[in-house]
């Protein structure tokens, strides 16, 4: 258990936690326990947030798809199952898969393909087509379009 707090100190922390990037309910929530904040006051903080936008589930969702898809070349699969697993709803997680240009993600699943196929010392066509699924299907990107992609390259 955390230390406790007042009420105010709570929400002036949570305001700063939030502000410096977008948390989901479920990290807000985990982070206010920890700190001792428990029952209503943690409803009342969470309410406030909401209200004064610090705490926005949709702006979550659409900054978390961005980023792991840019950054870690995360395919729709994967970031689906992540927002799932912090409890974000299937609208949030609808509108999040908008933010993700069906062009680039065609041309990311390409990158990913043609860089895991020039680390790989595979002779066999067969197998080589098999683990640059298998290393798709890891990174979340749907199987059909892996391997159409897999065909036309190979």
């Amino acid at each position: 258990m955390g230390e406790w707090v007042s009420k105010e100190e709570a929400l002036t922390k949570m305001q700063r936690y939030c502000a410096y990037q977008d948390r989901c309910h479920q990290e807000v929530r985990s982070k206010l326990l920890n700190m001792g904040v428990y029952g209503d006051w943690l409803e009342e903080i969470m309410v406030l947030l909401i209200e004064e936008n610090f705490l926005n589930e949709e702006r979550f969702a659409r900054s978390f798809a961005r980023g792991k898809f840019r950054m870690k070349q995360w395919g729709r699969n994967r970031i689906r199952k992540e927002l799932r697993q912090r409890n974000i709803s299937d609208y949030c997680i609808r509108k999040a898969m908008e933010e993700i240009e069906e062009q680039d993600y065609q041309d990311t699943l390409k990158a990913v393909l043609l860089k895991k196929a020039g680390s790989l010392k595979e002779e066999d066509a067969f197998k080589m087509k098999n683990k640059l699924a298998r290393h798709a299907l890891g990174r979340g990107f749907e199987p059909d379009l892996a391997w159409q992609l897999i065909e036309r390259l190979w």
